[in-house]
């Protein structure tokens, strides 16, 4: 009897950790730093068909999307300004996608290396994320250049430099 219970007690500890993942978007926070203006904000409205397998990661896909006019920053003028056609153009190109091309583990077994697409206002450039698998919960960060999608800040392409923090829960 204690065996039985020592073997079901383990599958059931185990269960959260194989198997297929989901994002659970209404935990996702996505955070960014424009570095040269020492600017912080958020974007939200995400919208994830992703799916992770930790033990299968050629079957595993990032796929989501952010609603542009959702750009916050803590100042309304500029957070008005961005989302207007000189900038983000939030009317016409309302979201931000992202959709991985390949997911490897890199760095130790609770890190991740995804590679992908983004595209922002029609503009597609590769980029890729880190992400470290903390229990039921991912974190991710990445670099990009706004110029490199029509978003000038600078005039100089390195200050235009961009890091992003991706955080959201895991769901079976």
């Amino acid at each position: 009897m204690r065996s039985i219970f020592f073997y079901v007690f383990t599958i059931l500890l185990l269960q959260p950790v194989f198997g297929q993942f989901n994002i659970d978007e209404e935990s996702v926070e996505i955070t960014f730093r424009f570095e040269s203006k020492d600017v912080n904000g958020s974007i939200s409205g995400f919208d994830s068909s992703s799916t992770i397998d930790f033990e299968d990661l050629d079957n595993s896909s990032f796929k989501g999307s952010v609603m542009a006019k959702t750009i916050e920053t803590g100042n309304s003028i500029r957070d008005w300004s961005l989302k207007r056609s000189k900038y983000f153009n939030a009317d016409d190109y309302p979201r931000l996608y992202f959709e991985s091309s390949s997911v490897y583990r890199s760095e130790g077994s609770a890190s991740y290396t995804v590679k992908g697409n983004l595209t922002l206002k029609g503009i597609v450039k590769p980029i890729t994320w880190k992400f470290v698998k903390d229990g039921n919960t991912l974190v991710g960060t990445t670099t990009l250049f706004s110029s490199d999608f029509g978003i000038n800040i600078k005039k100089k392409r390195a200050d235009n430099k961009v890091k992003v923090k991706l955080t959201a829960r895991l769901k079976q």
